[in-house]
């Protein structure tokens, strides 16, 4: 299982838009769901999405980001239009 600081680097590679415009990344573990907590922030706005162990295992490996990278790109562009 990947870091969190890990998982927010491999993130911000996909996304590196993300903390240069304003929106604030933060990663960890969220023991009780067994899956990793993305939030992104921009200003009073904030959105969060579930990302589970094996889609960020997967991703870290360079398999497959298809899902972090849809699940991430959809709550960038909800922040965005707030």
């Amino acid at each position: 299982m990947p870091t969190k600081e890990e998982l927010c680097a491999k993130i911000k590679a996909v996304f590196p838009e993300i903390g240069t415009c304003g929106i604030d990344l933060k990663v960890d573990y969220d023991q009780q769901n067994q899956a990793w907590v993305v939030d992104l922030k921009k200003g009073s706005h904030e959105l969060k999405t579930f990302l589970e162990e094996t889609e960020a295992q997967q991703c870290m490996e360079g398999k497959q980001c298809v899902s972090l990278g849809l699940q991430i790109g959809q709550l960038r562009q909800n922040i965005e239009q707030l």
